[in-house]
């Protein structure tokens, strides 16, 4: 007789959750009180989860939350819109209501837009800003990845986007589709450790029995094209933002070409630029390693300022 032995549940920093119109789930990694207070902001089709392989090595020196955003992981949208513009506005009420405190914001592809979005519309609760292959706009003589660019073509057209998405979910199990993403977004998926993997599966499998998945990403991915589409405010907002800036790209990312990342740094010339060579769009679950090592190394000096700013000492003057 062959006796099924559950699945044992990836073990993580405790749920917490806050009502912002709505709940909102997050975690509290801790870190020491006099340090840095940090806020990780995940990007499109991701969660919180997408930091699990660098948070806890942050929380050594810095105080560090992560929360998800309407619409992703276990963040339901409840009725709430899963656009770019809501969510910067979700996290606004989060760094104001939870964190009560300017923070530095770590954000990842969309994440990264939407941190800059929250800089520009409340400069306030924003020390400094780490931007890990932010969302940008591909420039006019760049060639995207072919998949890249069909995937998004679809997302523009709500309908077929809605039809397509919802085809693929009934025809690969939640699994497939979540490997499907991390292949995607590295390029090497198999440098992910697995600990991590493992957590993403697990949230997968949960968020295949949510209603409307689909259709919120899909909101969101259109908001994000539309951001985007506005070069010019694109590059002036990029352009205003005064507090110290850590800018992160991987050279392999099919999803924001390299190019785009080193045209935002020539043109914001006080910005720290590193380049992760040989990884894709997500270098802080691919070579988690290097890039904290990158940020910590950012804090104490071209960031000092934003580490200070972030700090318990600075914000009881």
């Amino acid at each position: 007789m062959t006796v099924k032995v559950p699945r044992q549940r990836p073990v993580g920093p405790p749920s917490r959750w806050v009502d912002l119109d709505g709940p909102v789930h997050y975690v509290d990694y801790g870190g020491p009180q006099d340090g840095p207070l940090m806020v990780l902001v995940h990007g499109l089709g991701g969660s919180l989860l997408n930091w699990a392989a660098i948070a806890p090595s942050l929380s050594k020196t810095c105080r560090v939350l992560a929360l998800d955003l309407a619409g992703f992981g276990r963040t339901r949208s409840h009725g709430r819109s899963t656009s770019v513009g809501a969510n910067q506005r979700l996290l606004h009420r989060f760094l104001t209501e939870v964190c009560e405190d300017p923070a530095i914001v770590i954000g990842n592809s969309m994440g990264g837009l939407i941190a800059v979005l929250q800089t520009a519309a409340h400069p306030e609760t924003v020390a400094g800003i780490v931007l890990i292959d932010p969302a940008l706009p591909v420039g006019l003589t760049s060639r995207p990845d072919p998949m890249v660019a069909g995937m998004f073509g679809l997302y523009a057209v709500p309908a077929v986007g809605r039809t397509v998405v919802a085809r693929r979910r009934s025809s690969r199990s939640a699994e497939d589709l979540a490997m499907a993403l991390l292949r995607l977004c590295c390029a090497d998926p198999s440098l992910v450790p697995r600990p991590i993997v493992e957590q993403h599966l697990e949230l997968a499998r949960e968020r295949n029995d949510y209603p409307d998945v689909d259709a919120e990403l899909i909101v969101a991915a259109r908001s994000l094209l539309w951001v985007l589409a506005r070069r010019r405010a694109q590059a002036s907002m990029l352009h205003a933002i005064t507090v110290p800036v850590l800018l992160i790209h991987g050279d392999k990312d099919r999803l924001v070409p390299i190019a785009s990342a080193r045209v935002a740094a020539a043109a914001n010339p006080t910005w720290r630029f590193e380049v992760a060579h040989g990884v894709g769009h997500v270098p802080q679950l691919e070579v988690p390693q290097w890039t904290l090592s990158q940020i910590l190394d950012w804090l104490k000096t071209d960031g000092v300022a934003a580490a200070y700013a972030a700090s318990p000492e600075r914000r009881h003057i």
